[in-house]
């Protein structure tokens, strides 16, 4: 980084916020060089090419409350709880792809180094210490700027990670880009000297600008367009979920009224196709149900309104709509 940063804090929790507020930094503050500290609570973030549907566990994820957000960068799904510490450059790009690692990764590196931690750079975006994942990093480029942002796993709940980003493999065929687990540690376990997550945090604040640190925040207006950013994009089903590529959805229950298989192509996240099969007791054929649901948003509310338009007992004998719908968004091992 340069000799002059300036520092900025969302003072928020919420994805969709953040992602407004780092968006809205890139795009507008256009000369010098940023670094942004900033939390999501009980937030799954997907890559701007992913299909949301494919990487979450969505039971849980409706169980537990976790929101969904799509971010503008490459990469794949995390799970982002108060043990994570999320940071962010934007700077003018220059020959980004050269500079990346010298710029970006190895003040990180360098930083948990003075630690005591045995951390290094891996492959194109992640950071390891012994072996296991603190860091995933992405970027994206916009006129002349460059974003690089990133994950630090100070002392995140390892259990809710691997829940909320698992996924039964069969459920979902598509085209998108793949997250691909790797073994994670959190940062804490790994440290000589404990600290709490506020005394890392401003360690790093310091610890990742090799010069000085100028602290500043969004002006009442600006932080007028960062809500709206919010409203607008970042809080809407279709940049989080109808963004989603074209892939088949497949999943197969057995309930007391009969074994039910449903079948969706979707694209854009509406449903194109759907068919059901099964064992059950229908009583008229599935066409007109199958055609009314074609467009319709592939989220649970949209297609109950559809399945409330119908006599279901007729379609499906004695499975009901909540084990339509269960078969349809939920999957369970």
């Amino acid at each position: 980084m340069a000799q002059q940063v300036t520092y900025l804090e969302t003072r928020s929790l919420n994805p969709f916020y953040n992602l407004a507020f780092e968006e809205y930094v890139l795009t507008y503050r256009r000369q010098g060089e940023y670094l942004l500290l900033w939390q999501n609570d009980n937030t799954i973030v997907i890559g701007q090419n992913q299909n949301a549907e494919a990487e979450i566990n969505r039971a849980f994820v409706e169980e537990r409350k976790i929101r969904v957000a799509r971010r503008t960068t490459g990469g794949g799904a995390v799970y982002h709880d108060l043990g994570n510490l999320n940071y962010s450059f934007i700077t003018d790009a220059g020959d980004a792809e050269k500079l990346t690692m010298e710029r970006f990764t190895l003040p990180v590196v360098n930083a948990l180094r003075a630690l005591g931690l045995e951390a290094e750079a891996s492959g194109r975006n992640d950071i390891l210490v012994e072996g296991k994942k603190v860091s995933g990093t992405a970027q994206r480029l916009l006129n002349g700027r460059i974003l690089h942002h990133g994950t630090l796993l100070f002392d995140a709940d390892p259990d809710m990670v691997s829940k909320a980003l698992h996924v039964e493999p069969e459920k979902f065929r598509s085209k998108s880009a793949k997250s691909v687990r790797s073994r994670i540690g959190n940062i804490r376990d790994f440290l000589q000297d404990d600290m709490e997550l506020r005394e890392f945090w401003e360690y790093l604040k310091r610890a990742l600008i090799a010069g000085d640190l100028t602290e500043d925040s969004l002006t009442t207006s600006e932080l007028a367009e960062v809500e709206r950013l919010k409203r607008e994009k970042y809080d809407t089903w279709e940049w989080n979920f109808g963004r989603s590529p074209q892939y088949d959805m497949a999943n197969k229950r057995r309930w007391n009224g009969g074994s039910l298989e449903v079948r969706a192509a979707v694209e854009k996240g509406r449903i194109t196709s759907v068919a059901f099969y099964g064992d059950f007791l229908s009583r008229c054929p599935m066409d007109g149900l199958a055609d009314a649901m074609r467009g319709c948003a592939f989220r649970q509310e949209d297609v109950r309104a559809v399945l409330a338009r119908y006599p279901l007992r007729d379609y499906f004998g004695e499975i009901t709509e909540d084990e339509i719908l269960e078969t349809m968004f939920h999957v369970h091992e």
